[in-house]
């Protein structure tokens, strides 16, 4: 029998314990929180996303770095896998727009406590409030591990890394996980906040529309003419920016080109209306509107806190009545529904961000085990590898799976390897 030891009590860790214990091996998982899944708690905003229930071949769509890494671990545990483990341990869910798979309580104490549940169950001893200092391994095999407190050393020939990244640092997460691995002389790609709202120069307007929600806008994220990404949803103003679901995407694909310099945002926020169409609303809006001054003359078309905002970019003067308004103002007015434009400079910190893009080299990762190429009995999961994905549970989905197939994989005896 081996022992095994998984480092971290997040989502990764706990599927990771749950499946070698059911090989029957000894698990022990350390977790230096007070509790498990402390980030796992906040996700979705407290709702946890736990998957998506979209057709496995779908997850790798979702995947934006080394999709193709995750295609053992996808299949060993599936989607379908994830949903029914946590209905199977007393966590009934359910499947909203988008695919996107929630608790039916809505509650993500919910999905811990099935996890909870099952560690219980399989016999896995997990000890809470207990730090991992180092790692210990010789002639590139794992012995086991030294925690903090204390110095103690406790022998492990298996140990899985599920410390997570460096988003959300007040759930504990403070990459532990890199340093663990840079020590077994591992590559550590280049770290960045992903998932992350996005800062802009135009502070003064965009302070202006704080707390406006846009749904059913199309934007495009532009590095000169070329178009790095472009997606169609729902994004939100703030005091410092631009956050909602389509600018969170965003700058998981845009982080590496926005950390080497501004960006500008594409916003059209009449995608359903084309130049032609938009004018032609317009026209009959004015119409109707004849006898009204122009900053009075928008309220069908935006929302009262964009009016202020769009009629100065126009140019138009507030107060000109609408039936003086011109063909070329028209024009000026519709460049800016159809292309308002801001200067991207920055992202959040991984504070604001939901993961953390780069990690352990998956290069010196077995894809089909999660075990190092380098050194014997170590194993990697979840996002302290180099893997991200889109919202909509896709990370959530990365974490189980990888997790699974280290923690089967580090409870099955060497010779039984395939």
């Amino acid at each position: 029998m081996s022992n095994v030891a998984i480092i971290g009590g997040g989502a990764a860790g706990m599927m990771a314990a749950a499946a070698a214990a059911k090989a029957g091996h000894q698990v022990r998982l350390y977790e230096k929180n007070e509790k498990l899944g402390k980030k796992l708690y906040i996700t979705g905003k407290g709702r946890c996303n736990l998957t998506n229930a979209c057709e496995t071949e779908e997850l790798f769509d979702a995947v934006i770095h080394n999709p193709k890494f995750l295609y053992s671990s996808f299949y060993a545990f599936t989607n379908q896998n994830v949903m029914d483990f946590v209905k199977v341990h007393g966590c009934p869910l359910k499947t909203e727009r988008g695919n996107r798979v929630f608790p039916l309580s809505d509650k993500s104490s919910d999905v811990i406590r099935a996890f909870s549940r099952a560690l219980k169950e399989l016999g896995v001893s997990v000890c809470l409030g207990e730090e991992v200092e180092s790692l210990s391994w010789e002639e590139g095999r794992m012995k086991g591990l030294i925690l903090k407190k204390g110095g103690r050393f406790v022998a492990a020939d298996r140990v899985v890394v599920a410390t997570g990244g460096l988003s959300y640092p007040s759930t504990g997460s403070t990459g532990d996980g890199y340093r663990f691995a840079r020590q077994t002389g591992h590559k550590v790609t280049k770290l960045n906040p992903a998932l992350v709202p996005l800062e802009v120069r135009e502070l003064s307007q965009v302070k202006a529309l704080q707390g406006l929600s846009l749904r059913n806008v199309r934007i495009q994220v532009l590095l000169g003419k070329k178009v790095l990404y472009e997606d169609f949803g729902e994004m939100l103003f703030t005091h410092f920016g631009v956050s909602g679901p389509v600018i969170l995407s965003a700058s998981s694909y845009v982080a590496r080109e926005l950390l080497k310099g501004e960006l500008v945002l594409s916003v059209d926020l009449k995608p359903a209306l084309d130049r032609e169409q938009l004018d032609g609303r317009l026209v009959r809006d004015f119409q109707e509107m004849k006898n009204r001054q122009y900053k009075n003359a928008l309220s069908r078309l935006l929302p009262s806190k964009m009016i202020p905002v769009i009629v100065e970019r126009s140019g138009i003067l507030p107060e000109k009545p609408v039936n003086e308004i011109t063909r070329e103002e028209r024009k000026a007015l519709a460049d800016c529904l159809k292309d308002f434009r801001l200067t991207l400079t920055g992202l959040r910190d991984y504070r604001e961000a939901i993961i953390t893009q780069g990690g352990v080299s998956v290069g010196q990762v077995n894809p089909g085990t999660m075990e190092s190429k380098l050194v014997e009995g170590l194993y990697f999961a979840g996002e302290v590898l180099d893997l991200d994905a889109m919202t909509g549970g896709y990370n959530l989905q990365i974490a189980f799976s990888t997790g699974y197939l280290a923690g089967m994989c580090a409870g099955q005896d060497k010779e039984n390897k395939g």
